[in-house]
């Protein structure tokens, strides 16, 4: 069984041997992950929205603008949701891939780019379905939604170390994977938690130069870690062979 604190060294001192690269890749990684949540909650504020919702009941036109406006924020949730899908979530198994190659080798920062080269459809598919599963699970109760993103913890990691398995072996493989593994990850993520609050009050400086690569380095030392305890060989991942189109 692995160990909490052997992780974090390895995932410090793995940073550490690549620093610049890693703050880079990290630094991408975040700009990604937030992009779209941040884009879908710029709103004005309360006051004024109240005012202009006041101002088109008032209008005889009120269900057409009503309906302009439900067609314009759709569209523009569409066009999040796919640039999510196609962009950003390749862009997460690429910078995983980076990480993942850190444990054994100094990475380079073309790795990121690894999932445009390598099983390009697979890695959209596969976040796809992880993320409707975890979606669907979640609208049920937020508890089960929790566990199943815990159970699919690992897809990305085995998208960015297996260029050749298909979407649905690479989910039923990190649910087998995270099996015992669930509660203690959970943990594990909450050691990190003095470290975010420490990123809060330097204004996220903390956080760009050390605590995300430092954090990013030790996921992929966990996903070896659960990857060894689950009996497989841990060592560096090759590609293969680029995709056709």
């Amino acid at each position: 069984m692995w160990n909490r604190k052997e992780v974090k060294t390895r995932g410090k001192i793995n940073f550490k041997k690549n620093y610049w690269k890693s703050v880079l890749v990290a630094f991408i990684a975040g700009l990604f992950a937030t992009s779209t949540a941040v884009a879908t909650r710029r709103t004005s504020s309360s006051e004024e929205a109240s005012q202009a919702f006041q101002n088109i009941l008032e209008d005889p036109n009120a269900v057409f603008y009503l309906a302009a406006i439900a067609g314009a924020l759709s569209t523009v949730m569409i066009i999040l949701k796919l640039v999510d899908l196609f962009l950003f979530n390749p862009l997460q198994v690429g910078c995983n891939r980076f990480f993942v190659v850190n444990q054994h080798v100094n990475a380079e920062v073309g790795e990121v780019a690894h999932a445009f080269r390598f099983n390009y459809l697979t890695t959209v598919l596969a976040l796809f379905l992880k993320d409707l599963l975890i979606g669907l699970a979640s609208l049920l109760f937020l508890i089960p939604g929790i566990i199943l993103s815990f159970s699919y913890r690992l897809v990305p990691f085995i998208l960015a170390d297996d260029p050749t398995i298909s979407a649905t072996d690479a989910i039923k493989k990190s649910r087998t994977m995270m099996k015992g593994h669930k509660w203690r990850s959970f943990v594990y993520d909450l050691s990190f938690f003095g470290w975010y609050i420490l990123a809060v009050f330097t204004l996220n400086i903390v956080g760009l130069l050390y605590v995300n690569p430092y954090k990013m380095n030790a996921d992929a030392a966990l996903y070896e870690s659960i990857k060894a305890a689950n009996g497989y060989a841990v060592e560096a991942p090759q590609p293969a062979e680029p995709q056709q189109f």
